[in-house]
């Protein structure tokens, strides 16, 4: 009996010192990390350490865009790094102050996405080596991406490059690929992405006025990609989800809010009001712009008449799942309007039909839906573009701005 309570005993003490044990600092500054795909390829990550209040904050790097991760906190011989807003994170061992590796952990519809992953305060560049003058690619380029299943999407490149560094964004009839950033040497260059949720790099060969390339997303996502130099490329931006036939386009839904109140758009709230339906996901990058951009919009305008209700439709039914994955959206932008629980995934292909049925499908995140002071959807906007797009932001919030104050005016 006295054997078995020392062990007992010394158990407690070892995980007690265990999670006692400080984080260890790393170095500050820049550091230079790759995820490892399963066909060998890496794709690049940045992050920067600094140290605040005594310890070590990191924040990640996309162009001049700055993340920040929640925290560090120790797990048994670990380290968990999570991602600030989507449902991933790092498990990482310290090899040095200068040196981690691990994992980066995502959570999916069905089964975890897991890609090994290693850090150090080294350059690492995947950019091939020459030592030709760089080539130009600053301005506009009409890009066409080709599947796996050989179907093909168009887009537009959009790129500012000063010497051997390159930034920029790729827009996509519905949305853009965020913040891009990369090297050029010679005729080669690549350009990287990673936000918490996608992982992605762009390589590519410059030949005149033509790129060919492969877009590396995932662990084993692959596209090729051809773009050539158009200064007046341009996309469609037609609505692919629009008012059904026969419908009265009046919306009539109820659903619990994250503190499980139910909320209807037919609300005394929502009365002789504009009201703007957010549809969305905790998953959806472009997501998170859009939420950045309606919060801030809502706080400033909502005393005009003007109301804001994001519907999510999530990876999983698991409703606490879901509900902490939304809580990171409602805290990081301060969202004061309420985020409903649609109880939906997204991945259903009835979702439309349970939800919106006044709508033909929802096929694209975010989409947004513009009601008028009478209940009735007035306008469906399914092309975002945020704010790593430059102009087509501004205009963007130049449109948005003008179909509610033209809907405030009737």
């Amino acid at each position: 009996m006295i054997k078995k309570t020392i062990f007992i005993a010394l158990f407690v003490l070892s995980i007690t010192t265990l999670w006692a044990q400080k984080v260890p600092v790393l170095s500050s500054g820049k550091w230079h990390a790759s995820l490892l795909r399963t066909d060998g390829s890496h794709i690049p990550v940045q992050f920067e350490v600094k140290e605040e209040n005594k310890k070590s904050a990191i924040y990640i790097i996309n162009g001049t865009e700055r993340l920040k991760t929640d925290p560090i906190i120790i797990a048994k011989d670990s380290a968990i790094i999570k991602m600030p807003v989507f449902e991933s994170y790092f498990k990482v061992k310290f090899i040095t102050k200068d040196s981690i590796n691990g994992f980066w952990i995502r959570a999916a519809e069905n089964k975890d996405i897991v890609m090994p992953f290693a850090a150090s305060t080294k350059v690492r560049s995947s950019a091939k080596i020459s030592f030709k003058a760089p080539e130009n690619i600053a301005g506009k380029w009409t890009i066409e991406f080709t599947r796996a299943n050989q179907t093909k999407r168009p887009a537009i490149g959009q790129f500012v490059q000063v010497k051997n560094s390159i930034s920029g964004s790729i827009l996509t009839p519905s949305g853009d690929y965020r913040y891009l950033n990369g090297t050029i040497s010679g005729n080669f260059f690549d350009l990287s992405t990673f936000d918490g949720i996608h992982a992605m790099l762009f390589e590519a060969k410059i030949e005149g006025d033509t790129i060919k390339g492969s877009l590396l997303s995932g662990a084993s996502g692959k596209e090729s990609w051809i773009a050539t130099r158009n200064e007046q490329a341009a996309l469609s931006t037609t609505p692919v989800t629009t008012i059904k036939e026969g419908s009265n386009g009046i919306p009539d839904f109820q659903f619990k809010d994250l503190n499980g109140k139910l909320v209807s758009v037919k609300d005394q709230r929502y009365k002789n009001k504009v009201v703007i339906l957010q549809i969305m996901g905790s998953w959806c990058p472009n997501c998170m712009d859009e939420t950045a951009f309606l919060s801030e919009y809502y706080k400033k305008n909502k005393h005009k008449g003007i109301e804001v209700i994001a519907l999510s439709y999530e990876l999983s039914t698991d409703n606490e799942r879901s509900k902490k994955s939304l809580q990171k959206f409602q805290t990081r932008f301060d969202v004061q309007y309420p985020i409903l629980l649609t109880g939906v995934t997204v991945s259903d292909p009835k979702k439309t039909e349970k939800t919106l049925p006044q709508l033909t499908d929802i096929k694209v995140f975010p989409t947004t839906v513009f009601i008028d002071k009478t209940g009735k959807i007035s306008h469906v906007e399914t092309s975002f573009y945020g704010p790593a797009t430059g102009q087509h932001y501004l205009k963007y919030k130049e449109e948005f701005e003008k179909t509610v104050n033209q809907l405030l005016k009737q």
